[in-house]
């Protein structure tokens, strides 16, 4: 795999070693903490109750769309 250079300050630098286990490398570091973000979107758009409808309001609508 092709690899870059980036620049990032020494702050930066000692925080993401705190996410890291020995032996680790910075990429492996770094690709565990994306994992995580997407994770943590994805939880995030699934717990969102914005237009929520609990699931009692929705039958009793479903009720009265389609009566058995």
């Amino acid at each position: 795999m092709e690899t870059t250079t980036i620049a990032i300050n020494t702050m930066v630098k000692e925080e993401m070693q705190q996410f890291g286990n020995k032996g680790e490398s910075y990429s492996e570091i770094i690709l565990k903490l994306i994992k995580s973000a997407k994770e943590r979107q994805l939880h995030d758009i699934l717990m969102d109750e914005r237009g929520f409808v609990p699931i009692e309001e929705a039958l009793k609508e479903a009720e009265k769309r389609w009566p058995k």
